[in-house]
């Protein structure tokens, strides 16, 4: 399954409203969980099967709770059960889609 997540901490925030530090440790425990990911500029990543990649969420979202009062967790799933590799599958079927139509 891929999971696309954002999390962010509110109340207690730096007053400068930046979150980037604990953005960064919700990232941390992302790629310090081995499983495959990528981050952008609005959402995480994560490929794995159902209780990996939802552990390694909540242990995200528990590294963020210490920057607020409360996080804020935004999901959504593409659950394809015996599918591997569909973090870059998606995109080099998108790509060559595109190449065929131009």
């Amino acid at each position: 399954m891929l999971v696309a997540f954002s999390l962010s901490p509110s109340g207690g925030v730096d007053a400068d409203d930046s979150v980037h530090d604990a953005v960064a440790a919700a990232v941390r425990v992302v790629r310090e969980s081995g499983l495959p990911n990528h981050t952008d500029s609005m959402f995480t990543t994560i490929e794995g099967d159902w209780d990996e990649v939802f552990d390694v969420i909540k242990r995200a979202t528990d590294a963020v709770a210490r920057f607020g009062t409360r996080v804020s967790l935004v999901l959504k799933a593409d659950i394809r059960p015996g599918r591997t590799g569909e973090l870059t599958a998606k995109l080099e079927r998108l790509e060559r889609a595109l190449d065929e139509q131009a």
